[in-house]
């Protein structure tokens, strides 16, 4: 109970210890019975003696039997069928009754991201007479599918555009069934993604992917498929000095990519746990194209290949997905190619030692939720809720001899949304009110200096404090401030954790259905002032759409 003899008295927390007033994170004495299958479980404190400024209690306990669950009933799935809910379901007919359960069903059908997160009710209905107990869930859908559309007219450049969508509960099984098509056919929890877009000959890219993530129908195991072609042109002439959408033709680059990834839930250290194993494979084609003057100088024609494997662990405990309150998010991996160079040394001689790409790749997210005060609001569910987070990266060599590749690095600064489809399959670090930049030292203004290189090297730390201004399914919108330091680096002789480039600053996030996330930051980073710069040449207006950059 945490109460000691001499502490003073405190009705509100001798009721939270008893668990009268149930919370999700448990830790009462009524929970650790309700735990055990004890639902009639009930605690009567009683005041035994009053004397001077001395109160005795006694707490009688009547424990009741132990409660089996009979019927689970789900009602409210208008579209999502009933199999895809009671699959993500702790409570299961014939064994005992467990809170902890009824807590954690609750988390996993949020984590559906189909549903009203505000709207799910669960309602245990005790049947005293035979000690059986029925659980009735109850959700509300909402619209979790994606749409995005853009176009216009570029004179010389042509058309330019956007279409895609996300379908986040769809069903293949049902694609040829014509009475399934209302307007589509979904309801089986798969996602199925396609991307189109165009900026006339200078870029065109196509996306798909297919995510299962019950393979098999018995286990937790999500299976994965993605496809991408995308195709840089130089559309700028150095020949004649113009612009010229027809060199395209003559100066360009075309990337094909495949993934194929399976992730499955683990039952130790606990079943928050999860390790994906991803396979992938993608091609460089160069025509006449100076892909990295910097680091690949002369490569401007052929082809390079970078085959990897990926492991990520990862654990996930946050309560929901579009404003956590609680929980954390941890994540770490490894991708890595074969060290081609130390296996054939035809590959390590050739005149293109980036034929094969190498390299072995490590990361590492940290993030935590916490709660601050108690919920408020006409619905008592608005409270401010600290995020604080940790990214760090490394990128190595097998062989010595060669420099770190100059593939897979590491771009930090900026809104994360520029260079989006990377053309060396960089990861993009966001780092909110700097431009993207190649010099580890703070001291230098990046606003001064062009960008020609990326870090094998980066740390990342970030809190923000967050407010929901509506929890509406409709709209879920929430404000933030915020404190960041970021750098990167390209050695470890130069690596520096304490050497950061800092800013603040505030923003706001949009997730609507049909369109997903909107947002937008205000940031100043603190080191880009000068003595010669006010604050509005130190502040950067940044804006993300569709998904919160890195």
């Amino acid at each position: 109970m945490g109460i000691r003899k001499g502490d003073t008295y405190n009705m509100e927390i001798l009721d939270k210890k008893l668990g009268k007033n149930a919370s999700p994170e448990g830790g009462d004495i009524s929970g650790l019975y309700q735990d055990d299958g004890y639902l009639f479980f009930r605690t009567d404190p009683v005041e035994t003696a009053v004397y001077n400024d001395t109160i005795d209690f006694e707490i009688r306990i009547v424990e009741g039997p132990q409660a089996t669950i009979k019927n689970i009933r789900i009602a409210g799935n208008d579209r999502t069928k009933e199999y895809v809910i009671r699959r993500e379901l702790r409570t299961i007919p014939g064994e005992k009754f467990s809170r902890t359960d009824l807590v954690r069903s609750n988390r996993e059908i949020a984590q559906l991201n189909y549903f009203n997160q505000e709207k799910i009710n669960i309602q245990p209905i005790p049947n005293p007479e035979d000690g059986t107990v029925d659980i009735n869930y109850t959700v509300e859908e909402k619209s979790s599918d994606q749409l995005e559309l853009s176009a216009g007219w570029g004179g010389v450049i042509g058309l330019t555009g956007t279409l895609g969508v996300s379908f986040n509960n769809f069903s293949i099984r049902n694609i040829w069934k014509k009475s399934a098509w209302d307007p589509l056919p979904m309801g089986d929890g798969q996602k199925l993604s396609l991307r189109i877009q165009s900026n006339g000959k200078a870029f065109r890219s196509y996306n798909f992917s297919f995510t299962e993530p019950w393979f098999g129908g018995k286990k937790r195991n999500a299976l994965s498929f993605s496809i991408y072609n995308t195709k840089y042109g130089q559309t700028y002439n150095p020949i004649t000095g113009q612009y010229d959408p027809n060199y395209s033709n003559q100066s360009s680059i075309t990337t094909t990519g495949v993934t194929v990834a399976l992730a499955k839930q683990l039952k130790w250290p606990d079943d928050y746990f999860s390790l994906t194993t991803a396979v992938s494979f993608t091609r460089y084609n160069l025509n006449n194209y100076a892909i990295d003057p910097v680091n690949l100088p002369g490569f401007d024609n052929g082809y390079a290949h970078n085959v990897n494997m990926k492991l990520t662990l990862q654990r996930s405990s946050v309560d929901q997905p579009l404003f956590p309150r609680s929980g954390s998010n941890f994540l770490a991996s490894v991708q890595f190619t074969p060290p081609y160079t130390m296996i054939s040394d035809k590959i390590a001689n050739s005149t293109n030692p980036y034929e094969w790409i190498e390299y072995h790749k490590w990361r590492f997210n940290g993030e935590w939720f916490i709660p601050l005060g108690k919920p408020g609001g006409a619905e008592k569910n608005k409270q401010f809720v600290i995020r604080t987070s940790v990214k760090l990266g490394f990128l190595g060599r097998y062989n010595q001899d060669l420099q770190v590749s100059p593939f897979e690095r590491f771009q930090v600064g900026d809104a994360g949304l520029s260079n989006q489809f990377a053309l060396l399959g960089y990861d993009i670090i966001a780092h909110r009110g700097y431009p993207v930049y190649s010099s580890s030292n703070p001291k230098i203004n990046p606003d001064q200096q062009s960008t020609r290189q990326y870090f094998t090297i980066f740390n990342k730390y970030t809190m923000e404090l967050r407010y929901p201004l509506s929890l509406n399914p409709s709209s879920t919108i929430y404000a933030l401030g915020f404190f960041e330091a970021a750098n990167g680096w390209y050695s470890m002789k130069d690596y520096n954790p304490f050497q950061l480039r800092r800013s603040v600053g505030i923003g706001m996030r949009f997730f609507l259905p049909m369109f997903g996330l909107l947002g937008f930051d205000y940031g100043i980073g603190l080191d880009r002032f000068t003595p010669n710069n006010a604050l509005k040449d130190a502040a950067r207006f940044t804006f993300m759409l569709g998904f919160e950059p890195e």
